[in-house]
């Protein structure tokens, strides 16, 4: 895999082998970080459990006390006396069988989050092929169907990230931009690993976070001592 000059010398600041304390991690991401924009940071957390069984599944969504760093473009699915309601918390979107048609008929994606009110959710279930695969269905769990659209409007705005297992039982979750330092960085990594271990299912055996690693959009991974997360 071809790896360009400024990769190969901020890898050299990594050592592969070592476990970091999540500090010194998130120090070391924000100096190896060399792109000429402010890069997103992410955290994949390995877990030691099996997605493919209904009783292993670790899925949820929390609001990150730093937010993510990145406007949020939302789109709500709720009934027409509900639109004002929606726009008025933030929502950047608001309607019903319109937006529906507008998205089957133009391959319309202009939002980031979907969010519907549960008695939309029997024409939301139309858009399953083209939301599902994007990550955007509206669920319950992560609380994108829910009758409190002002709230959950207002709660994407300011940061919320959802988290889930892929096919590898890895979550991959941003919480920030270089630019927000390790500081805040370390905040949004504890509320969220906090989220994880509260989530873990009853029928999970043996380890549970196998590894977890942060990395820039165009930088090395930095493996996180998880023990010492909190």
């Amino acid at each position: 895999m071809f790896r360009g000059k400024n990769y190969k010398e901020s890898a050299k600041l990594v050592d592969k082998q070592a476990l970091y304390d999540p500090m010194d991690a998130f120090a070391l991401v924000i100096k190896a970080s060399k792109a000429k924009f402010d890069e997103t940071v992410e955290l994949h957390v390995k877990l030691g459990v099996d997605g493919r069984h209904a009783d292993q599944q670790v899925r949820g969504a929390i609001v990150l006390p730093n937010g993510t760093g990145k406007t949020v473009r939302v789109l709500v699915f709720c009934k027409p006396e509900r639109v004002e309601e929606a726009l008025a918390a933030g929502a950047d979107y608001a309607g019903g069988m319109e937006l529906v048609e507008k998205i089957q008929k133009e391959n319309w994606f202009e939002f980031d989050t979907v969010i519907a009110s549960p008695d939309m959710m029997g024409t939301v279930g139309r858009l399953g092929k083209v939301l599902g695969p994007k990550g955007l269905m509206p669920s319950p769990k992560a609380g994108t169907v829910t009758p409190n659209i002002a709230q959950a409007v207002k709660e994407s705005k300011a940061g919320k990230v959802e988290y889930r297992l892929d096919k590898t039982n890895i979550i991959h979750c941003p919480i920030g931009k270089v630019s927000f330092g390790e500081q805040k960085l370390f905040e949004n990594y504890v509320t969220l690993i906090g989220a994880i271990i509260k989530a873990k299912p009853a029928a999970a055996k043996g380890q549970y976070i196998k590894s977890c690693v942060t990395a820039s959009t165009m930088g090395p991974g930095v493996k996180i001592n998880a023990q010492k997360q909190l």
